[in-house]
This record gives C-alpha cells, structure tokens and sequence, in this order.
C-alpha cells in the first residue's frame, strides 16, 4: 500500500494523445502521482485495438501505456466538448498531444492562445519529425525514425538486410523524453511548448557516430550483435542450447576474458586494436569455449573472472529470475502483471495504482465539473 506522498501529486495533465510515445510520456507522469486525464474520442483510442487482450476483451497495449490515468470521452467536434477541454486546460499544468503538426491548432486550441489564458501551461507535442521543417506533414510511425536515424543501417547480420527493432523502441525512448522535457519546463515556470519528435529521440541513442563520420568518414556496418569499440561482444550458444552475452568494453576487463578462455598469451587478442581486426577469429575462439560448457556453467566462469556476461533470456526465464523477483521489476495490479515504475525514489515512489481504465470510466467525474472549479473531481 502506498505511504509515502506522491512527488507529482499536485500535478494536473491532460492526455490528448494516442497509441504509444504521447501515452507513455503522460503514463511516466502518472506514475509518479500526476492526476492525469485522458481524453478519448467517442469509440476508444487506436490503442483499445491494438495487440493481446485480456479476460475483459481489453487490449495489454492499453492496459499498460495508460495505466494510473483517469479515462473521459469526448468529442473535440461538437462545441460543448470542446468549451469543457478549454475550462480544463485553464488549469491543467500540462497538456500532452502527438496530433499532426496544424491539427490543434485546427481544433481551435493555438498554443500562443491557451498559454495566453493559462501563464504556466506546459504543452508537450510528441510528433515523428517536429513541429518545423520539411518533414513535419509526415505520418509519426516509429517504424520510419528507426529507418531514418541510422538504427535500421547498422542492426542485423554483415550480409542481411537492414533489420528493424522487434518492439516499440522509439515510442519508449519518445515517452522518456518527453516526460523528462516536461519536467524540464515545468521547473522554469513559464508556459511553452515542448516541442519532441521521434527521428531525434532516435538520433540521441546514436552516440558519437555523427561525430564519428563527420570526423573520419567512418559509417558503421552491420555487425550481428557485434560493436566496434569492444570485442569480443555477442551472443554465443552453450552446450545445452541456451545463449551467452557477452561483453568485454574494458582492457582490464577483455584481459581477464582472453585469459580465460585461453588465448591470454595470443598477440593478435591482445589489444583492443588487435581484437578488432581479428575480429572473426577472436568470435570463432569465443564461439568454440561457450560451446563446451553449459549455460551455467559459462556465466559462473564468467562470474568468477569478473567479467560481463549475462544469459539471454526470453519472458518466461525473466519473469522467474531471482533478482528481477526480489527488486520487483513487474508488478500485478488488477490481475494483470506489468513494469514497475521506471526508476525508484528512496522517499517519494512512484506506484502502479490501477491499469488502464475502460472507456468513459470517469465520464461521471467529468459530469460533476462546474465553472469554479473545471478539473474533475476524483
């Protein structure tokens, strides 16, 4: 049971948005206390079709990226909805949306106009390429920052197509982001527009490779799970079936693997230089010592050199190991298991309270507002 006070408690948001980077953006907040509304039109979010569904015939997607959020229908058209959207943005602390770029503003709610109304109006505007430039008409899929930002060009096999993440990396990077940037201009104190898009939030997780080929020409290539600045570094089956990940970023660290498997007196494994352009060779050494031993065995002779390496394991393995279990990585809430809060506060944590709600379920508390007091009552 939560004790301890909420930091965000006193924080009012209003979620326009839709499917994943906005929601979870609003959802980061609301984990952390913030009395977030989500406004959905009439017939439910894209996302209350999207994926698995639960007992109730409601989908996973939706259940999670709007968990912790107080859930109203109304219809931006019609002109009552829209005056009460405006009485509540009055004193909302910040207002989440990814429409298009234009289309607020074709709802008739301007930023310059509400910010002008409300002084310390936040307005987070998650869009796929930006509020400005060329691209900014262009449809918001992550599918499309992941393939632009250089992600697609370097992930995959040396002689395989460029391959795309399997799950919605960018929309979670975005939401980061996003709620991060939010919290940023809330503490300035002055109203404005927090203007996050998807290719750039992508382009952040590049590292130093723009200055890499800025610098030196250099593009990287598709390595499988390889990098360039640490070798050996993939995934490697053991004897038993199951996978090895491996990572050797450090000298001291590298020194202790090459030693370990037995190439410690090797010259052309000695450096990292040397690692790198046997590269080949080095991953068939770490290859052929994996593949004689167990998956236990492998990580415990990694354990004892202190040296990274971690078993690779799917939901199933996850869910069931014992640290995730004891630092309570996911947590059920009304019959449904999901992630924790994304990082933990000694005094003030944040808690999953309820998953996301069905349709209209505060439309009742929307009903009692009045002009003196427009937020809902919970």
């Amino acid at each position: 049971m939560q004790s301890a006070p909420l930091p965000l408690e006193d924080l009012r948001v209003v979620d326009l948005s839709s499917v994943f980077a906005g929601p979870h953006c609003a959802r980061y907040l609301a984990d952390f206390g913030a009395d977030v509304i989500k406004v959905e039109r009439p017939g439910g979010d894209t996302v209350r079709n999207m994926g698995w569904r639960d007992a109730h015939g409601e989908t996973l997607w939706w259940r999670l990226v709007n968990r912790n959020k107080r859930c109203v229908t109304l219809d931006l058209k019609a002109a009552d909805d829209l005056a009460l959207l405006r009485r509540m943005l009055r004193v909302a602390d910040v207002l989440v949306e990814n429409f298009r770029p234009g289309k607020l503003e074709a709802l008739g709610l301007v930023p310059d106009e509400l910010i002008e109304a409300n002084p310390t109006l936040v307005i987070a505007r998650l869009t796929g390429f930006g509020q400005s430039g060329p691209y900014r008409d262009r449809p918001g899929f992550a599918t499309l920052a992941e393939a632009m930002s250089g992600f697609a060009s370097m992930n995959g096999e040396s002689d395989g197509a460029p391959l795309l993440p399997p799950v919605a990396l960018t929309d979670e990077v975005a939401g980061l982001a996003g709620a991060f940037a939010t919290l940023v201009a809330l503490r300035s104190g002055v109203g404005q527009v927090v203007d996050v898009n998807l290719l750039e939030c992508m382009s952040q997780v590049m590292g130093p490779l723009m200055t890499a080929w800025h610098s030196e020409g250099y593009l990287q290539p598709r390595l499988g799970s390889g990098i360039p600045y640490s070798v050996p570094r993939g995934t490697y089956q053991a004897s038993d079936g199951g996978w090895l990940a491996v990572s050797t970023s450090s000298d001291s660290v590298a020194a202790r693997v090459m030693a370990m498997i037995g190439v410690g007196d090797d010259e052309r494994f000695a450096t990292f230089e040397g690692r790198m352009a046997h590269r080949a060779e080095m991953d068939a050494v770490m290859a052929d010592w994996v593949s004689q031993r167990t998956l236990a065995a492998a990580v415990a002779a990694f354990d004892e050199a202190q040296a990274a390496a971690a078993p690779v394991l799917d939901m199933s393995q996850l869910a069931a190991d014992p640290h995730i279990v004891e630092r309570e990585a996911f947590v059920e809430v009304d019959g449904l298991v999901q992630q924790n809060v994304v990082a933990r506060l000694s005094a003030t944590p944040g808690t999953v309270r309820w998953v996301g709600r069905d349709e209209g379920a505060d439309n009742a508390d929307l009903a009692s507002s009045d002009e003196t007091d427009p937020w809902p009552a919970a």
